[in-house]
């Protein structure tokens, strides 16, 4: 209001302009760091709660399903389990571990022979053209559903070449399902090692071969065992491929690869759940409790052979090799009081 009350007060031409030069004072560099401190402190929050979210919604699920499976299978364990084998749904899963094993074992054999070569060819000998139509065809066979594979083996193995449900049936069945697995993975470890590795290689007169040995595979080793070992749990936890070709048996496997049925975990674990009574199921649960302990296994086996292969890693001698040269202390120098040099490179 102004003096006299009768109308609103207006504001002075100098506090107006206090005001506008408030405003368009610059901010101090002082000032401008702590928001943008503040502003970096908000968003690694908010990526830490989102990540930690991230990482609960896999954990827990994972954890209960451990706790659920090994829970129930310890409540009625017994160790007859392992050296019995299976009455119907009774008994043991003796025949059913061996056979997995069986299983397993020869999917290796024949996958890994064939899906390290496979990745060999490809990162190393086949032309753009090629290895192009390869790696297509490779990721597009690792899209095919494991049970469209194991009914393409059924009516392929088993009722069109009169195999029956037998280990030759399955084992191919498996290989096939795996197959891409180690080709990627022996092509993407092989890519990673340097090229100094194959020009010093070179360079020093080795032929092809003894480079591919001795100079491409040794780094590569970590990267193709991590293949081969999730080709072989993918080939012990699968069930649709072996329920069209393996079939079944009670008892343990034999030395024929045609027209004999064969066991394996997997089987267990589906159908036996699936029957009303509690000695099924308890048979069920330690058959899922075996592959947990299985997979454990493997995974524990993939970091010993990184952990030992590891030396020959790209670059692992020359960080070695680093650290000793700059574990020293620098020597001091005699050109003046309280100085001192590094140490020279050997």
């Amino acid at each position: 209001m102004t003096e006299d009350g009768q109308g609103p007060a207006v504001p002075k031409h100098g506090a107006v302009v206090g005001v506008a030069e408030r405003r368009s004072r610059p901010v101090g560099p002082d000032t401008v760091a702590l928001r943008s401190r503040a502003r970096r402190r908000r968003a690694d929050a908010t990526v830490w709660v989102l990540s930690s979210a991230a990482l609960l919604l896999v954990v827990v699920p994972v954890v209960w399903i451990l706790v659920s499976v090994v829970g129930k299978a310890l409540a009625h364990w017994d160790w007859r389990v392992l050296t019995t084998t299976t009455v119907g749904s009774q008994g043991g899963l003796s025949n059913a571990i061996v056979g997995s094993a069986v299983i397993v074992a020869v999917v290796l054999l024949v996958g890994g022979t064939i899906g390290v070569g496979a990745g060999v060819y490809l990162a190393e000998y086949g032309g753009p053209r090629r290895s192009s139509l390869l790696r297509g065809a490779s990721e597009v066979l690792s899209g095919v559903p494991s049970i469209v594979l194991g009914y393409v083996g059924y009516t392929a193995l088993v009722v069109a070449f009169h195999w029956g449900f037998s280990l030759a049936a399955a084992a191919i069945v498996l290989t096939i399902l795996v197959l891409p697995y180690i080709v990627k993975a022996t092509e993407i470890a092989l890519a990673q090692v340097p090229t100094s590795y194959r020009e010093g290689a070179t360079a020093l007169g080795f032929s092809s071969g003894r480079v591919l040995r001795t100079a491409v595979l040794r780094p590569a080793i970590p990267g193709i065992a991590t293949g081969l070992i999730v080709a072989v749990a993918i080939a012990l936890g699968e069930t649709a491929p072996l329920l069209y070709t393996a079939g079944w048996s009670d008892s343990m496997p034999t030395a024929h690869l045609l027209h004999a049925p064969i066991g394996y975990l997997p089987y267990a674990v589906w159908t036996f759940y699936q029957e009303p009574s509690a000695a099924a199921h308890a048979l069920s649960h330690d058959a899922a409790f075996l592959l947990i302990l299985l997979i454990v296994a493997l995974i524990v086996l993939s970091r010993v052979v990184v952990a030992r292969s590891q030396r020959y890693a790209p670059g692992r001698a020359q960080r070695h090799r680093r650290r000793r040269r700059a574990g020293p202390a620098a020597a001091p120098s005699t050109s003046g009081p309280g100085a001192s040099v590094a140490p020279r490179p050997r």
